[in-house]
């Protein structure tokens, strides 16, 4: 029997203490929020590496945090200027601007100047940090899209809501990195979402981040090997219709000959017929309770809302499990899904990076992931 080389097993003992720093990094040491006012356009122009992978496995677990639960959680919009709505390497908008393409673009920016005109929605209430004045809508139209996407301020959180209707319900689809399935095949958000021209893109599961787990995209099953019997995953099918599912309860093989499209595999399921699905001390693997968040919602045929919020800076604390289920139950979904966050959590319209992406908590720019869920501009 051959020995290993030296450099071999050099090699393997780097390795090892690589990736437990990176986890250190990611769920234990401490991170300072990032301070937006400090941070330049200049200093983050670049893409960020996907070691910091917040959210974990997708498994929920049950832990001893604070939660605000029902009777704190609040919805508030917060006015401000244009540079609002923009990220910290966007260009700055001004009132009214539109944007060329067969879809039409327009940004109307409210700047309030110090006024306060808090808008409550319907069945929220508590103690919200901030008030302020209805902040931004920018909408994009075309023969088989219809986009509208807001900014609201949530928990000490900014959200970012962009409601969806389709007449084609094909328009609802995936991008990979590269074009290509892989375990180490990344880019980041927008670089996808410009690939495959999207109008509108979140990221997606990030299912190269895991070995198990189903994944489908575009009609093609990638990974049919289950992560856990009850890992839950979206499915999206040919007719647009979203089901929430247990990998114990079907095959992979069994959601592709049902008519699947989609499978996404992190999790968990937010809301199922139009009611909260989650605990108040559920959390996903080894998340904080804290964080940047991306979700999907499904209301009915056709119509479907895409939701990321904020998270590890001075401005936006983030947001839980339960809080951001409690988003989707005031949006008033039938169906809601939590995708991969933290450092991921990113939203793309019409050119931009519209949310404030952060990596490790200390800095702003995009995470590199392995997939997107998008609409393609017309």
């Amino acid at each position: 029997m051959k020995k290993k080389p030296v450099y071999a097993v050099i090699y393997g003992l780097m390795l090892a203490g690589y990736t437990t720093y990176a986890l250190l990094d990611a769920f234990v040491i401490p991170h300072d929020t990032v301070v937006l006012s400090e941070v330049s356009t200049s200093e983050n122009a670049g893409a960020s590496t996907s070691e910091d992978t917040d959210e974990g496995i997708g498994v929920t677990t049950s832990q001893n945090k604070e939660t605000s639960g029902k009777g704190n959680h609040s919805r508030k919009r917060k006015g401000g200027s244009s540079r609002d709505m923009s990220n910290v390497y966007a260009s700055e908008r001004s009132n009214g601007t539109s944007k060329s393409g067969n879809g039409s673009n327009s940004n109307d920016i409210n700047n309030s100047s110090g006024s306060s005109n808090t808008n409550n929605s319907s069945g929220s209430s508590g103690s919200g940090s901030s008030s302020g004045s209805t902040d931004t809508d920018m909408t994009y139209e075309s023969e088989n899209v219809s986009i509208t996407v807001t900014k609201e301020y949530i928990d000490n959180t900014y959200v970012y809501i962009a409601d969806v209707t389709l007449k084609d319900t094909f328009l609802i689809t995936s991008g990979l990195a590269d074009g290509t399935f892989g375990r180490n095949i990344t880019a980041t958000t927008s670089e996808i979402a410009e690939e495959v021209n999207a109008v509108l893109a979140i990221n997606g599961d990030f299912y190269g981040f895991r070995d198990s787990g189903y994944v489908m995209r575009c009609g093609y099953l990638y990974r049919s090997e289950m992560s856990s019997a009850d890992a839950e995953d979206l499915v999206i099918y040919d007719d647009g219709s979203m089901e929430i599912i247990k990998e114990g309860d079907i095959t992979a093989e069994e959601l592709a000959a049902n008519g699947a499209r989609e499978i996404y595999s992190f999790g968990p399921g937010l809301i199922e017929n139009g009611e909260i699905s989650v605990d108040e001390n559920d959390e996903v693997g080894q998340s904080m309770n804290s964080n940047p968040r991306t979700a999907i919602g499904y209301y009915g045929e056709g119509h479907y809302v895409f939701v990321v919020s904020d998270g590890r800076t001075s401005e936006s604390t983030g947001l839980s499990l339960y809080q951001l289920a409690e988003v989707m139950k005031d949006l008033g979904v039938e169906y809601a899904y939590n995708l991969d966050g933290g450092g991921s959590s990113t939203m793309y319209f019409n050119g931009e990076v519209i949310n404030n992406p952060t990596t490790n908590g200390n800095k702003i720019s995009e995470r590199s992931v392995s997939d997107i869920i998008y609409i393609p501009a017309e």
